[in-house]
């Protein structure tokens, strides 16, 4: 700062220049706009100066002059210069800018400087222009400031002393306005996208949510499988892709705003709408913007989203509401409609409700250990052996009460509780098979339900064998059972090299529930297993219904000719189990020979039955009457 020596200045010039200076200083610091502050400035400037016209400006990214203040010259001059390049021979202003010096030009009628722009100023009166760059602290000319007289003259000692001040204040309050401006953009916009983010959006919805009465929607938006992207492509790859939703997006929405709000999340707020046909047709037209291929360093990437959504006042009232009645749309639309859309509605919010409740109740249960497994024996029809066990989740209550894995099936549709779920059974079923080698129970197979959660963390392979390892138990003992959701909820290359991995190491692979799910045949073909499960619905409707039955033998007869092996799940009556035996299964499960049991029963079951053949086995049914 240049300091003022109230000597070189007279009539009380110097007392004013100083007052001026710390009048402008706590404008800076109060944060007062930067066009206000540089107004101020000028109009302080010329009541000290009397004779000139004081004027400020600045260059944009492309080195081209912006007009920031010139309270005293008419708006249509300011508009005219705002836009032209800097350079040698351009005015006053856009030389001093270029050659980061003073320029002074006393005669602007004959000046070469002004040849092309004097036609601008001379009918404003004004004769002449002094101007004088204005630095950055790095010493980046960041613009100018000029005196213009309306006489052929230059500028006297104090005029000098007065520019000389009030150039490092235009810098002080230039910079701080930058510093304040990238803060701002910091806090409030997102780097990869240039969209508002987070903050922005908060901020968006409780001023829409303010506004009576409520007019809007809000669509909450998530980018469907960049976790994998990210891990199989790369992170540059992912952020392509969230940096084109975002282009795409904010191409189609037009006057609504968008955010993102999350690393694969989005939000749209929708102005003036109250219509869900008007929000439905957005969502539409989002989803198939979003769906054209792009090319990531020749990778093709289809990008594909999800969207749930609200309108304000039908489904919530408040910001809070809005929000979390979305998140249940997106969340349902995940679920039953990935790469579509969901509009909220009240059966979402209850089922939401009581899923979160039922996640809490799993997630206290895996902590204090009460998810235990029990065991329904699988049959050898023909002989009435029992060839293996399959392992089932159930969950101990405070209570003592044991439930079954249907009464928290909505928790497991979280992957984190899903994979949790299968450590601790992992972790039961072989201490399980370690208590029975001990004690000389003879077992053959166990099976083990995993899920799609499973298979996207990786590891699978690696936890089973680990956990056999520490126990001393063969992984020839264990059968992975998995449902068509495996195959549809992870990529596949992963899925078939995972199997590929397990049978590798001797354990058998089962697809459970064979005949629900979605192209089966065709997954038989990309993923071949040891085992189909044929699902239970079948055989019940089997007796009854003769498509049913021609099903159920066409799935046997399949079975057979891929050297696969068959169970039949479900089996409540003898006519099932003889109808069964005499198509050629051979291998069963259901009520009509046990229910689900904790280990010491199924252990006690093995001892006294051990292998029989034909009628000398006894009904299982009858052994287990008591069994969970």
């Amino acid at each position: 700062m240049v300091s003022i020596n109230p000597r070189e200045l007279a009539d009380g010039s110097a007392e004013r220049l100083q007052a001026l200076q710390n009048e402008i200083l706590e404008a800076i610091a109060c944060g007062e706009p930067l066009v206000s502050i540089i107004e101020r400035l000028c109009r302080r400037v010329e009541a000290v100066a009397p004779g000139v016209i004081c004027s400020v400006v600045t260059v944009d990214p492309e080195r081209r002059l912006v007009a920031l203040a010139a309270p005293s010259l008419p708006a249509h001059y300011t508009a005219a210069i705002t836009g032209l390049p800097i350079g040698p021979d351009v005015g006053s202003c856009g030389s001093s800018i270029y050659r980061g010096e003073p320029v002074c030009v006393t005669d602007i009628a004959n000046d070469p400087l002004w040849a092309g722009f004097k036609q601008l100023v001379l009918p404003l009166g004004l004769r002449a222009c002094w101007s004088s760059p204005i630095r950055a602290r790095n010493g980046l000319v960041i613009g100018s400031f000029a005196f213009y007289y309306d006489q052929v003259r230059g500028p006297d000692e104090l005029e000098q002393r007065i520019v000389a001040t009030c150039v490092h204040l235009c810098a002080i309050a230039i910079e701080h306005e930058e510093v304040r401006s990238r803060n701002h953009r910091l806090a409030y916009w997102d780097t990869l996208t240039g969209l508002p983010n987070r903050v922005a959006f908060n901020e968006a919805i409780t001023r829409m949510t303010a506004e009576l009465p409520l007019n809007f929607g809000l669509m909450l938006i998530d980018i469907d499988h960049l976790k994998a992207i990210n891990d199989t492509m790369g992170h540059a790859a992912g952020d392509a892709l969230i940096a084109t939703v975002g282009a795409r997006l904010q191409a189609v929405i037009g006057e609504a705003t968008a955010c993102r709000i999350g690393g694969d999340e989005f939000a749209v707020l929708l102005p003036d709408c109250n219509q869900a046909n008007r929000i439905r047709a957005l969502a539409c037209s989002i989803l198939a913007a979003v769906a054209a291929p792009l090319d990531h360093e020749g990778n093709a990437l289809v990008p594909s989203v999800t969207i749930g959504a609200v309108l304000a006042g039908e489904d919530g009232d408040d910001s809070v509401t809005l929000r979390q009645n979305a998140d249940f749309a997106l969340y349902h639309a995940k679920e039953v409609r990935r790469g579509g859309y969901v509009r909220f509605s009240n059966g979402l919010r209850t089922s939401m409700t009581r899923r979160l409740q039922s996640q809490r109740d799993v997630d206290d249960a895996l902590i204090e250990g009460r998810i235990v497994a029990y065991y329904q024996p699988v049959i050898n029809l023909d002989t009435g052996e029992i060839a293996g066990v399959e392992a089932l989740a159930r969950m101990r209550m405070p209570d003592g009460r044991v439930a079954t894995a249907g009464e928290f099936q909505e928790a497991m549709l979280d992957p984190k509780i899903a994979y949790r779920i299968t450590g601790q059974m992992l972790a039961a079923i072989a201490a399980d098979m370690a208590t029975w080698s001990r004690a000389g129970v003879q077992f053959k197979h166990i099976g083990l339900n995993v899920t799609s959660a499973d298979f996207k963390k990786g590891d699978l392979v690696q936890r089973i064998l680990r956990t056999l390892d520490r126990v001393r138990v063969a992984p020839a003992h264990l059968v992975i059972e998995i449902t068509e959701q495996v195959f549809m909820g992870a990529r596949k290359d992963g899925v078939a090299r995972t199997i590929e991995q397990l049978r590798g190491h001797g354990i058998a692979v089962a697809l459970d529930d064979f005949g629900t799910g979605f192209a089966s045949l065709t997954h038989l073909l990309d993923f071949p297993v040891d085992v189909i499960k044929i699902d239970r619905s079948f055989i019940a409707a089997a007796r009854t219904g003769s498509r049913s039955s021609a099903i159920v033998e066409a799935m046997v007869g399949l079975a057979g000719r891929l050297g696969m092996k068959v169970i039949a799940e479900g089996i409540e009556t003898t006519d099932q189990a003889e109808w069964l035996r005499a198509m050629g299964c051979h291998l069963g499960q259901g009520f009509l020979y046990a229910q689900a049991m904790p280990a010491g029963m199924v252990a006690e079951l093995l001892q006294r039955l051990g292998p029989m053949t034909g009628t000398e086995a006894p009904p299982l049914a009858d052994l287990t009457a008591t069994a969970a």
